[in-house]
């Protein structure tokens, strides 16, 4: 660049070194921030603000964590981070009329991971607190799990209940079983929804779960989560279903309005 005999700008220095600063970190909460670029915490809280509302950059409901957003044009078609960037205005729209927390999952070879959820907003979840940023949820017994395998395409799965049929792990033996997995598929989707395996009581919670899907992918599974003693999962889906359905569907027009050039392409 030719070079102008000019003076930079000292606030916009501080901004770029900010961006700069949370894509090397991924995600940082405000503290991390201070520490890394010295710049103060209320100025930092302007800079983060002002890169908001520019679309710039998003803060993570799970924990607060403020995270450079990813541009459509560059970013990976179901990348993580991307989908939790799209989700996470839902998911909170979702806890104020839920107010039970919510999970948001992505598939992975073997397990959905939890790459965010609304639990710090969430008016019932006081007790017993869900599972962090990146827990491993059991694929045949966990909610989400459930609604990947029923939607997902059918070469995805078998090759999902391969890699499970390899390992002799508590749950993995229904991979083995084709008349059990065949009533879980029909099931889930007769209802539309998924359940938590009854056995599958880590925490104390139950869970229903839906699928995002673009294009008969599944991007990642939306929950409900509650403690198992307030109600029946029939309950919960009589109650709640409608808004959860609601949220899965307007992440996936979120997905589509956000990168249309990357659906129904090549991949």
């Amino acid at each position: 660049m030719r070079q102008y005999a000019v003076k930079t700008i000292s606030s916009l220095e501080r901004g770029l070194r900010v961006l700069r600063a949370l894509e090397e970190m991924r995600a940082a909460s405000l503290h991390d921030l201070h520490q890394v670029t010295g710049i103060p915490k209320a100025t930092l809280i302007r800079i983060l603000h002002t890169c908001n509302q520019q679309g710039l950059v998003w803060q993570r409901l799970a924990d607060g964590a403020f995270v450079a957003s990813l541009r459509p044009q560059r970013a990976p078609y179901g990348d993580a981070e991307w989908l939790g960037e799209l989700a996470s205005e839902v998911l909170e729209e979702l806890c104020e009329r839920v107010m039970w927390p919510s999970v948001l999952t992505v598939p992975r070879l073997d397990y959905m991971e939890t790459i965010d959820t609304n639990s710090p907003k969430a008016y019932f979840d006081e007790v017993v607190p869900v599972a962090p940023i990146g827990f491993r949820s059991h694929m045949l017994l966990g909610a989400s799990g459930r609604a990947y395998l029923a939607f997902c395409p059918e070469r995805e799965r078998e090759a999902v209940l391969r890699r499970l049929r390899e390992h002799d792990a508590p749950g993995n033996d229904y991979a083995h079983d084709p008349e059990w997995l065949r009533r879980l598929v029909a099931t889930t989707r007769a209802r539309g929804y998924s359940v938590r395996a009854p056995e599958y009581d880590f925490d104390g919670r139950n869970s229903i779960a839906v699928p995002v899907r673009v294009h008969d992918e599944v991007l990642g599974c939306v929950n409900v989560t509650w403690r198992r003693t307030v109600m029946s999962a029939q309950e919960a889906a009589r109650r709640h279903l409608d808004d959860l359905r609601a949220a899965a569907l307007r992440i996936e027009e979120r997905i589509t309005a956000a990168a249309p050039q990357r659906l129904g392409g090549p991949r």
